[in-house]
């Protein structure tokens, strides 16, 4: 199995194989915790203008998202798994648009299929991969808003990485070390209402969840996130 760990959407587009896009902070730890709610199914969408067209053509379906960190207009949710760690979202669609995770998607054209991830489904992606048992895996950290890798997501691919290799990594310390570099942005008092610190440690609780998240298309093209239990 040939691995390779890669950067923002330029990495996604070099993706070839089994693509593994990764957003640790925080899209596909909101997907988790989204599917944990008992959403049916999620659409990620990098464009706005369509994550805005598909919700009008569905008005029941959630949007759940965010540019720039903010919660857009009209939308149900923010990109905040805090948000939905309680909600009861049994039965419901989700369409999901980001400034960094979604856009990721769109970007791996080249990627015979993809998967998503972050720290909360890290292992069992990383067993999902091991029974599909591909010659090739790119992961493709997504960065802060898909403009410069961070550490989060660096480590959430050097940790699964290091599983399908059988290697040791210090994933504790690793973890820890986030708190100080680029989650200290969840600790900023006046910036609460849209980066609370609940989020922080919702999305480094590591492993939380035994599924991985796989791309669908839909019979019209569209993309869905699935959950494939593990």
């Amino acid at each position: 199995m040939e691995i390779t760990i890669d950067h923002l959407t330029a990495g996604a587009a070099r993706a070839r194989g089994v693509a593994v896009i990764i957003d640790v902070f925080r899209a596909y730890s909101v997907e988790c915790y989204a599917y944990h709610a008992g959403v049916e199914r999620i659409y990620p969408l990098g464009d706005l203008d369509e994550a805005y067209a598909l919700k009008r053509a569905h008005p029941d379906y959630l949007l759940a998202g965010e540019r720039h960190a903010r919660m857009g207009e009209g939308f149900d949710f923010g990109n905040s798994p805090s948000q939905l760690q309680n909600a009861d979202l049994r039965g419901r669609r989700m369409i999901h648009t980001t400034s960094a995770g979604t856009q990721g998607i769109r970007a791996a054209a080249n990627a015979d299929r993809i998967l998503l991830a972050s720290l909360v489904n890290a292992r069992a992606t990383a067993e999902y991969l091991r029974r599909l048992a591909p010659e090739r895996v790119s992961f493709v950290c997504m960065g802060f808003e898909n403009l410069r890798p961070t550490q989060e997501d660096t480590v959430c691919a050097e940790y699964m990485r290091s599983l399908l290799l059988g290697e040791p990594y210090p994933l504790e310390a690793s973890v820890a070390a986030l708190r100080d570099g680029p989650g200290a942005r969840f600790f900023v008092p006046a910036d609460q209402a849209f980066a609370p610190e609940a989020d922080f440690y919702l999305c480094t609780q590591c492993d939380r969840f035994s599924f991985a998240l796989e791309l669908g298309r839909e019979a019209g093209g569209l993309a869905y996130s699935r959950k494939i239990e593990i």
